[in-house]
């Protein structure tokens, strides 16, 4: 991490992604921005993740996802079930409006930057005052 880098240490964030190295690369950059990351391979094992644990405060979903229900539907579920979460969503398959997703919700297209990530984590746990 540079001397230039924010940090963030009170914001868990759960990734959802089901390409395990599209996942773990997104858990190392945001755990080098100073968050924490806790994985999800898709949104029903996102849903028991929340279900047993009340410190997440951000996820980042892949949209194109296999199971029960895709990131797009786990936005509205999570927005739903756990108002104060803040949701942020990604694709390389999918043009995604904001207006698609829930009350403060952000997209952000694959492939992304570490940058990119970075700023909109850091806008998102801003706005939720984490």
């Amino acid at each position: 991490m540079s001397a230039d880098t924010p940090r963030f240490d009170k914001a868990v964030v759960l990734v959802v992604e089901d390409d395990p190295l599209l996942r773990m690369n997104a858990v190392d950059m945001i755990e080098e921005a100073g968050f924490r990351a806790i994985e999800a391979p898709n949104a029903d094992a996102a849903i028991r993740t929340l279900e047993t644990r009340n410190d997440i405060r951000l996820i980042f979903t892949d949209i194109d996802m296999p199971g029960s229900m895709d990131g797009l539907a786990l936005a509205h579920a999570v927005a739903n079930r756990w108002p104060p979460v803040r949701i942020f969503a990604t694709s390389g398959h999918f043009k995604v409006s904001e207006t698609d997703l829930p009350n403060g919700g952000r997209f952000i297209p694959k492939p992304y930057r570490q940058h990119q990530l970075i700023d909109m984590l850091a806008g998102l746990s801003t706005s939720a005052r984490l």
